[in-house]
C-alpha cells in the first residue's frame, strides 16, 4: 500500500483484518429466507447496471460540459445553476459510497411519467384486438361502432394514462425546479479512505423531529456480514435483495434501493464483490467508468495504474462498439460468479454462533 498518511488508521484492507469477538446469535426471523455471503476470493466484478449507467457518450458529455462551465468561469461569463448549490446527499468517488434516494415529491412526477407511458403502450396492444372484437359481433355500422367505443372506452383507457404520461414527462423536462429537490439527508455511506460503514439514523431518540440532528450508526466494514434476503412479490415470484448487517448492533443496509431486487441471486452476489473491492485499500478502485476521473487521487490505485501502465482514459475513449462488448462480458462474468463455491475466509477472524 502507498501514501499509508491518506487513508485513516482505521482504513480496510483484506490482509490487516484483526482478531473479532464471536458473533452474536441472530432472531429467527432475521435467519428464516436470509443467506449469508462468504467474505474474500472476490471477482472482478459488478451489477451490470454500474457500467451501462455511464457510457463512454455520457463520459464524454460530462467532460465537455465541464470544460466550458471552467472556461466560463475563467472568463467571467459563467451563469450558475440553480441545481449546483442543492446538496443532494449522494458522493460516489475515489474516498466514499454516500447514498441518498429523492424524496417523494420527485418519485411522483417520475411515477407519473413512466406508470403512465407503460399503461399506455400495454392499453393500446390491449384495445386493438378489443376494437375488432367489438366491430365484429355489434349490430351497429363499422363507423358508429368505431366512434362509440372510442369516445366512450378508448378515450377513457387509453387518454388517461397519455395524459399522465404527457404531463409527467412535460414536467420532468422542462419545469425542473418542480421535481428536482434534495431528499432530508443520505441513507449509508461506505467509506473508503476510513474503512467505516455508516447508517444514519432519522430516529435518533426523536432528536431529529426535535432539531433536525441526524444520528449516524458508524462501525468498521469488517464487522458487517452481508446477506441475500430472498421474499415473494405479488405473484409469489421469489425477489432477491442483498443487505449488509452488522455482526454485534442493529445496523442494517437494504441495497435495494441501489440493485432492484431480481429472481436472480447473481446480481446481488457481485454487488457483494463490488462492495469488498471498493473498501479494500489494499487494492486498487474497481475499474468502473464512475471512478475513472478519481483514480489519481486514491494513492493504491495510482500506484497501480503506474506500474501497469493504465490508459488514464480507458472509459471516456471507448467507442461504442467496444462499450458493448464489455457490458455483454460483464454479463456473462455475473451470470458465472462462484461466490457459494467459497469458503468464508472472514470464519478466521470471527467466530459464528449461527
Amino acid at each position: 500500500m502507498t501514501d499509508q498518511s491518506w487513508y485513516a488508521k482505521t482504513a480496510y484492507g483484506w490482509n490487516e483484518v484483526p482478531q473479532q469477538e464471536s458473533s452474536i446469535e441472530r432472531p429467527w426471523i432475521m435467519r428464516f429466507a436470509k443467506i449469508r455471503l462468504p467474505w474474500g476470493n472476490t471477482e472482478e466484478v459488478t451489477p451490470v447496471s454500474f457500467v451501462e449507467d455511464y457510457s463512454p457518450r455520457d463520459l464524454r458529455f460530462q467532460e465537455k460540459s465541464k470544460r466550458e462551465r471552467n472556461e466560463q468561469i475563467v472568463t467571467e461569463s459563467n451563469t450558475q445553476s440553480p441545481f449546483e448549490l442543492i446538496d443532494f446527499h449522494m458522493t460516489d468517488d475515489h474516498e466514499r459510497f454516500r447514498y441518498a434516494l429523492l424524496p417523494a415529491s420527485s418519485h411522483f412526477w417520475i411515477y407519473m411519467s413512466g406508470v403512465g407511458r407503460a399503461l399506455f403502450f400495454l392499453f393500446f396492444i390491449v384495445s386493438i384486438p378489443t376494437y375488432f372484437l367489438g366491430v365484429l359481433t355489434g349490430n351497429e355500422p363499422i363507423w358508429e361502432s368505431t366512434k362509440t367505443m372510442f369516445v366512450v372506452f378508448f378515450s377513457w383507457i387509453l387518454g388517461l394514462p397519455l395524459l399522465s404520461w404527457e404531463i409527467g414527462s412535460i414536467v420532468i423536462k422542462h419545469f425542473p425546479s418542480l421535481w428536482i429537490k434534495p431528499s432530508r439527508g443520505p441513507i449509508w455511506e461506505l467509506n473508503r479512505r476510513t474503512g467505516l460503514v455508516t447508517v444514519f439514523d432519522y430516529k435518533n431518540n426523536g432528536e431529529y423531529k426535535k432539531n433536525g440532528t441526524i444520528g449516524e450508526l458508524t462501525a468498521p466494514f469488517y464487522e458487517f456480514d452481508a446477506y441475500i434476503a430472498t421474499s415473494p412479490d405479488s405473484q409469489g415470484m421469489p425477489m432477491n435483495v442483498l443487505y449488509l448487517a452488522h455482526r454485534y448492533r442493529n445496523i442494517m443496509i437494504n441495497f435495494g434501493a441501489l440493485l432492484c431486487p431480481g429472481p436472480e441471486v447473481q446480481p446481488a452476489c457481485a454487488l457483494w464483490d463490488f462492495i469488498q473491492n471498493y473498501m479494500d485499500v489494499s487494492r486498487p478502485l474497481p475499474d468502473l467508468p464512475q471512478y475513472e476521473e478519481y483514480r489519481h487521487l486514491d494513492p493504491t490505485t495510482a500506484e497501480y495504474d503506474r506500474r501497469t501502465g493504465r490508459n488514464p482514459r480507458f472509459w471516456i475513449d471507448m467507442d461504442d462498439a467496444t462499450f458493448k462488448l464489455v457490458v455483454r462480458e460483464m454479463h456473462q462474468r455475473v451470470a458465472n460468479i462462484d461466490t457459494f463455491q467459497r469458503p468464508n475466509l472472514m470464519a478466521a477472524y470471527v467466530t459464528y454462533v449461527d
